[in-house]
């Protein structure tokens, strides 16, 4: 079906397009149809899902797939315990789909707005050392190639592209079906505290590894961190999950109505950042609870901001995170949102942030009312030249193919494989041709 075009803008309100057509397909067919009409045109044509990533990279500027109405379960299988979910199925239904058949997802982020297809292509990740981001638990697709054909990619069918298509950016073709391995559903035990900042940097790469899931923030221009601990637990164990109200009060009430109050007077008198940033610090309430996975996993995030995240090497954490410290005091920057510190396992996937080496993460923030530049650009030039950094696809960033080729010892079989599947590049936009060339 196709509708008018109107504006269409990303969650973070740093890309918009105004498309020549927006269509929603409700079939893989239809999809089908719509990349070959595209090529009889001469357009391009760009899914977009949630809107969720910061950089251009959903950016449709002639005709946008909305994949809105390419939801739910396509296939199971019971005995290797698979699923293959329609793309445009968001995060946040995937656990109500599972539960009939007591399965759950082995890992998430802590934002699970994104649907399975745009959260696989621009490499969503959650935190644990010894856990991938979402793209490694895909074990197949079914992708639209630019002559609109399918593409099966799965241990039975072209296994060997599994690893550039299950992290393709949207370069490659269309997603219309992920594949997802899933584990036996099973509960976390949180615990959240806070903590002095320097206790948290005395043992900051034994802490990541001790448990299974380990985050935490830092407010900047404050000597305190609130870390999140993660246990994993059968389902069989007792749960003891956050009373109703006290959740509403702290992440709705708290965490969304006076957060964002506070973030937009910040706006009228920058001043205030750095003392709000010290109040969130110190009024952050310490919480442990036991719950189903994907409700400790995730969690609300209402207040809009833009982010910038960096993937660099696990062993370069703390001088990393110690050089951003300095530089925030030095710069005296006013900062209303924390900084967010991740871990994930190294993987295959030849355009991932871990592909081939453990990783942290850091993740800088603003309110999107603010201009993030001068803040960022730092942060990106200290995690770039000084740390081996990679950044995360779908967040903010200035690099081009010419820097992050360097950065991917399979870029150039990324890109063959794209002149392969897309030669007239179909499925390219300003932010694919920046990041990995005409």
């Amino acid at each position: 079906m196709t509708r008018p075009g109107g504006t269409w803008r990303n969650w973070g309100r740093t890309a918009r397009v105004h498309p020549m057509h927006v269509e929603f397909p409700a079939s893989v067919g239809a999809v089908q149809r719509a990349v070959r009409s595209a090529a009889l045109r001469g357009l391009r044509i760009k899914a977009v899902g949630a809107g969720h990533s910061f950089s251009g990279i959903a950016v449709a500027p002639d005709i946008l797939l909305d994949l809105r109405d390419l939801q739910g379960i396509a296939d199971l299988d019971r005995d290797r315990r698979r699923v293959t979910l329609r793309a445009g199925t968001p995060l946040h239904r995937i656990p109500r789909l599972l539960a009939p058949y007591g399965w759950a997802m082995t890992n998430l982020g802590d934002i699970d707005r994104q649907t399975v297809a745009g959260a696989v292509s621009t490499g969503t990740h959650g935190t644990g050392a010894a856990f991938g981001g979402i793209s490694t638990q895909v074990v197949g697709v079914t992708l639209v190639t630019a002559d609109g054909e399918l593409m099966r990619v799965d241990d039975a069918e072209n296994a060997e592209l599994l690893p550039a298509v299950a992290l393709g950016l949207g370069a490659l073709g269309i997603l219309v079906e992920v594949t997802l391995q899933v584990v036996p559903a099973f509960l976390l035990h949180a615990a959240e505290r806070r903590e002095p900042l320097d206790t948290v940097r005395a043992d900051i790469d034994q802490r990541m590894r001790a448990t299974d899931h380990v985050e935490f923030y830092w407010f900047p221009r404050t000597d305190v961190a609130l870390t999140k601990q993660n246990t994993r637990r059968q389902e069989s164990a007792p749960r003891h999950p956050l009373p109703a109200a006290k959740k509403w009060v702290e992440e709705t009430l708290l965490s969304t109505y006076a957060y964002r109050a506070l973030c937009a007077a910040a706006t009228v008198v920058p001043p205030l950042s750095t003392p709000l940033a010290r109040l969130g610090a110190r009024t952050i309430g310490e919480r442990e609870y036991t719950d189903r996975s994907t409700r400790v996993f995730t969690q609300n995030r209402d207040v809009r901001f833009r982010e910038m995240e960096y993937a660099i090497p696990a062993a370069h954490l703390g001088p990393a995170f110690d050089a951003l410290r300095e530089m925030i005091d030095r710069e005296r920057w006013a900062v209303s949102f924390p900084i967010e510190v991740r871990v994930a396992a190294a993987d295959d996937r030849w355009l991932s942030t871990a592909y081939e080496r453990d990783s942290a993460y850091i993740a800088v923030h603003r309110y999107w009312r603010e201009d993030p530049t001068a803040y960022f650009r730092a942060v990106e030039d200290l995690l770039l030249t000084g740390f081996d950094g990679r950044p995360h696809w779908g967040k903010m960033h200035t690099l081009d193919a010419g820097t992050l080729r360097a950065r991917y010892p399979r870029f150039d079989d990324f890109l063959a494989l794209r002149d392969r599947l897309d030669p007239d590049r179909r499925f390219a936009n300003a932010y694919l041709v920046r990041v990995l060339g005409e």
